[in-house]
């Protein structure tokens, strides 16, 4: 702006020529002046006016906006956040081989305060430790009464129990949706599926994770929300694994055993029909793992794959099998089992005197270990150990739940001739019974190496040969004899040939050595045995029978009566009718008459 003096020199000089004041021209741009500053001041307060009325119309609009929102939504209760990366909380089902539902998300919800924002801490911490009992009302009241903003209660709660709380009607107690596993079944089939926790947490959202055995094995694809609708489908049938786990827990109570495993295998496709393990537990509410004391009583502990036992004489007729493979042997070759048998200071016998010679095929039924010793010693160390390494049962089985990795067979640290004998009837190397079955397995399906799996397999692949079908057909024939006239006469089901093979093994003790009176009783069994199908493996800790004067432990007494039953009980279920078993075929020459 051009500022005007007030009085202009041109002015004065002209106002003075014509006799007028010069004092009137400063007056007069006095005036014109003051009236130019008041207007810049009327424009000023009507721009702030402006500005003021428009922030307040915007503001007036804003509060009535989110009034009409809040009017037209639905009320919720206030929920503590927290910045961070989304959690992805839905995960996969389990399903079996037909589909019936083993494990699945449950909607729920969990329990937390805000000590804050309680009205009567005291009364809060009473009444929840009368709704949820493994509560301590003092503990309670000393967490509500701190200086903690924010505790959970309760990771997840029934819609009785959050009702229950409800009317508690305390403002600080607040509910956080959750998805948790759900395991419909309770404890049917926990070893194999394991259980699952609460990984990344939230207060809106849990992410659900796998602990144990399936869950864990295959989380990332459980998680993966691509795979949210396509369930993992196992190869259990639910229906077997009830039978076979009802049966087991009832035979391991009647031979007085401390623990028990069994596995129903299919033969060709190493598909695992039902594998149980007692003691068990219920998933939906797993146990905290054992600190001390001995890991395999634990119920958490699977022994179908994570028990590593000396399985005794159930070897003998995968040393049977090699020698009739290398052509050593024929199950009619006369074996000398006078015994004992000497190597060095050492000294191998049987559990009876069987004489002082016999066949091969006697050695299994009769079960020699002095006959299988020497048939062993024939073999040598490199070729049986090459053979074991072919079966599979010098490595982990790698069965898909994440406790096979731990059960890897032990093996003598030196692998003499001496190991080669006593490896030969089931002493001396430790493997789990998933090893156990699988190389029944092969026996079984012509002499092809089986891989176990939980997986239903759709289009399964045959292993590589192990042996041939000759030594194959030949051993189940022997392992059929074994049930006829041999030591597992109880295993005999009418209706359903079988052919299987005991085998009791002292148990190692804690300091070494082996205990005087403590077994693992073993079962292997194979059905039908004429158009096998299936492998069944019974395996008792510790087992006792007494109904006689004298206690029995044997195989034949304790795990083979068990076998018995649950084959009995599952065949059906399984599709197989029973047959007449079909007679050994005879030489016939027709003549007229």
């Amino acid at each position: 702006m051009i500022r005007t003096p007030l009085r202009p020199l041109a002015r004065i000089l002209d106002a003075r020529s014509r006799g007028e004041n010069p004092d009137a021209i400063e007056r007069e741009n006095i005036r014109i002046r003051h009236e130019q500053m008041r207007d810049q001041a009327r424009q000023r307060a009507e721009g702030r006016l402006l500005v003021l009325g428009l922030f307040f119309v915007v503001a007036f609009g804003v509060v009535g906006l989110r009034m009409g929102m809040l009017a037209t939504s639905e009320p919720t209760e206030p929920r503590v956040g927290a910045p961070g990366a989304q959690i992805h909380a839905a995960r996969a089902d389990i399903v079996d081989r037909h589909g019936n539902l083993l494990a699945t998300n449950f909607e729920t919800h969990a329990l937390y305060a805000q000590p804050p924002q309680m009205i009567d801490p005291e009364h809060a911490a009473r009444e929840l430790a009368k709704v949820f009992p493994d509560l301590d009302a003092a503990d309670l009241l000393e967490d509500f009464t701190g200086k903690r903003k924010f505790l959970w209660v309760k990771r997840k709660i029934s819609p009785e129990q959050m009702q229950a709380v409800h009317e508690i009607g305390d403002p600080g107690l607040l509910f956080a949706t959750r998805d948790m596993r759900l395991y419909p079944n309770g404890q049917l089939a926990a070893h194999v599926l394991g259980g699952a926790s609460f990984g990344k947490e939230g207060v809106r959202a849990a992410e659900v994770i796998g602990v144990a055995g399936v869950e864990k094995y295959f989380d990332d694809y459980l998680r993966d929300p691509a795979k949210a609708h396509e369930p993992l489908q196992l190869s259990l049938d639910l229906t077997v694994q009830a039978a076979a786990e009802r049966v087991l827990y009832g035979g391991m109570k009647l031979m007085n055993a401390k623990g028990a495993t069994s596995i129903l295998m299919d033969v060709h496709t190493g598909e695992v029909i039902s594998v149980v393990s007692l003691p068990t537990f219920d998933p939906n509410d797993r146990p905290r793992p054992a600190t001390s004391g001995d890991a395999s009583d634990s119920p958490l502990f699977n022994r179908s794959v994570q028990g590593v036992y000396e399985l005794g004489s159930t070897f003998k007729i995968f040393t049977v099998a090699q020698a009739m493979d290398l052509g050593l042997v024929n199950p009619d070759t006369i074996i000398d089992t006078k015994g004992p048998l000497r190597w060095g200071k050492h000294r191998i016998r049987d559990f009876r005197n069987y004489g002082d010679e016999m066949s091969v095929t006697k050695v299994i039924v009769k079960s020699s270990n002095i006959g299988t010793a020497r048939i062993a010693q024939d073999i040598g160390v490199e070729r049986q150990k090459a053979f074991l390494d072919e079966l599979g049962m010098l490595e982990t089985t790698g069965f898909e739940i994440v406790e096979a990795a731990t059960g890897r067979p032990l093996l003598p640290p030196n692998w003499s001739e001496l190991s080669t004998m006593t490896i030969s009837y089931g002493h001396g190397l430790s493997t789990s019974p998933m090893h156990l079955a699988a190389g029944y397995a092969a026996i079984a399906n012509g002499g092809y190496r089986v891989q176990p799996t939980i997986l239903k397999t759709t289009n399964p692949e045959k292993g590589p040969r192990v042996f041939s079908e000759e030594s194959s057909a030949a051993s189940r024939e022997m392992l059929r004899k074994v049930v006829t006239e041999g030591t597992a006469s109880f295993g005999n089901v009418e209706g359903y040939a079988v052919g299987g093979k005991t085998g009791t093994a002292d148990k190692p003790g804690s300091r070494g050595g082996y205990y005087e009176d403590k077994v693992i009783a073993t079962f292997a069994s194979i059905f039908p045995i004429d158009d096998p199908k299936y492998v069944l493996i019974v395996t008792l800790d510790e087992p006792v029978e007494t109904t006689s004067d004298e206690p029995r432990r044997t195989a034949g007494w304790t795990a083979v009566p068990v076998a018995a039953e649950m084959i009995r009980r599952i065949a059906p279920l399984l599709g197989l009718r029973p047959t007449v078993e079909p007679l050994a075929t005879r030489d016939i020459t027709l003549t007229s008459n």
